[in-house]
Formats: structure tokens, C-alpha cells, sequence
């Protein structure tokens, strides 16, 4: 009798999008997460390839689901926009994300930092960036080799590969788009949307007021007109050659 072939095992493997983890631990955190993720998303919202996200699980090795990391924001140059579950190099053409920011909070710990500066390293970010809201302070590292070295940052400084440029001189902080524009929150982009319809409403009730003006002006001139004919009119029975 035939001993019947063992069953092999499932190769298949979960790659979990959420740790249950908040991803900030207080507002101003979260606002700085939000300011920079919708923005970055804003300015480069004509490039098809260009995929932004925040707290989204980035898996660089497959069949490896332990060695994962959740940047506050990522940027991908190269990929293309739309919606993912968790970002995993390996279905993305191997591209990692190049750009990555972290926004501090008091539960950081040295060696939690530590840990993703090294992950980082490991897998291929381009320029690191971690803001200190409380203390307002911003600290960048860019790739030298197999390293990301610590660069001192003197008032302003403008990303080497997405053009955005950190204006450290006042307080906050701010970050700049390419166009110049600057990165702004939730409520300041509903509030300048409002401040447009607004500016937009005033434009058409000034133009509406001008055109208003020049029919009144017609109007009279066309009265003007009327009244000269009718006089020369008179004039002529009258007999009188004006």
C-alpha cells in the first residue's frame, strides 16, 4: 500500500495593512501629518508618476512580513497613483519609496528612531526628513553611498528630488511647494477655497456693475443722439440751415 504524498505547505503569506497603532499621538502631529501628505499630494497632482501616502505599511522584501515600516509620509517617484492596501516593493517594480518624513511626538524614543533611520538606510530612501513640531525643529539626511548622512540646515533648504523648499527661518516652519506656494492645512485650504469664491463673487458684481455703467452711458448717448436729430429737424422747418 502506497503512503499517500505529503501536502505542501500554503506558500501564501498576509501582509497586514494596520498594527492597530494611531498614527499620531496629538493634533499637532496629526496636522503636520495631514499638511504634508495633502499637499505633497496638491502639488504634484499633474504627475501620473508620482504616488503619495501617509501611515501606509511599506513591505521591501517578499515572503517577508515582519520587516515592514509606516512612514508618516512617503513619496514614490516613478510609481503610479491609486489606492493600495500597503505598498510592497515587489509588486511596485522594486522601486522603494525615495523620499520619507516623520513628524516627532513625545512617545518617540531614541531607539525607535534609530531603528527606522536604519531600515531606511537599509532599503533605499533618498532623503529623510523628521520634524520636531514642539521644538520646531527639522533635522534632513540625505543618501551619501550606503548611508543617509545628517546635512546641517541654515535657514532654508530644497529638496534635491521633489523641488519643496523648508523655510526654517520662521516659526513654524514652512514648507513650500514648487510653484511657491505654500503647504497648507486642511482648514487653510477650505478656508482659501472660500477666499477665492468670495474674491471670485466680488470680481463678477464689479464686472456686472461696469457693464451697468456703459449700458447707462449708451442709454444717454443715445438720448443725446435723438434729441440733436429732432433739433436739426426743427431747424429745417424753420427754415434755418444749422
Amino acid at each position: 500500500m502506497s503512503t499517500p504524498a505529503a501536502r505542501p505547505r500554503p506558500t501564501w503569506i498576509d501582509y497586514p495593512d494596520t498594527d492597530g497603532k494611531p498614527m499620531a499621538e496629538n493634533t499637532i502631529q496629526y496636522e503636520w501629518i495631514v499638511k504634508i501628505k495633502g499637499s505633497l499630494g496638491s502639488a504634484f497632482a499633474d504627475r501620473p508618476d508620482v504616488f503619495v501616502a501617509g501611515d501606509l505599511f511599506w513591505y521591501p522584501v517578499e515572503g517577508d512580513n515582519k520587516t515592514r515600516m509606516a512612514p508618516d509620509v512617503m513619496v514614490a517617484v516613478g510609481r503610479p497613483k491609486g489606492d493600495r492596501y500597503s505598498y510592497m516593493q515587489w509588486v511596485e517594480e522594486g522601486i522603494p519609496p525615495q523620499v520619507v518624513f516623520e513628524i516627532l511626538s513625545p512617545g518617540n524614543r531614541s531607539r525607535e528612531m534609530q531603528r527606522k533611520l536604519e531600515f531606511y538606510e537599509r532599503f533605499g530612501v533618498e532623503e529623510y526628513y523628521i520634524y520636531h513640531p514642539e521644538r520646531d525643529r527639522l533635522t534632513v539626511r540625505i543618501r551619501e553611498g550606503g548611508r543617509l548622512v545628517e546635512r546641517p540646515v541654515t535657514g532654508e533648504w530644497v529638496s534635491p528630488l521633489l523641488g519643496i523648499r523648508f523655510d526654517t527661518t520662521v516659526h513654524p516652519m514652512v514648507i513650500y511647494k514648487p510653484d511657491g506656494g505654500p503647504f497648507e492645512t486642511f482648514d487653510e485650504v477650505v478656508s482659501g477655497r472660500g477666499k477665492a469664491v468670495r474674491e471670485r463673487d466680488a470680481i463678477a458684481e464689479q464686472r456686472d456693475a461696469i457693464a451697468e455703467q456703459r449700458d447707462a452711458i449708451a442709454e444717454q448717448r443715445d438720448a443725446a443722439l435723438r434729441d440733436r436729430d429732432r433739433l436739426l429737424a426743427r431747424l429745417k422747418e424753420l427754415g434755418i440751415e444749422p
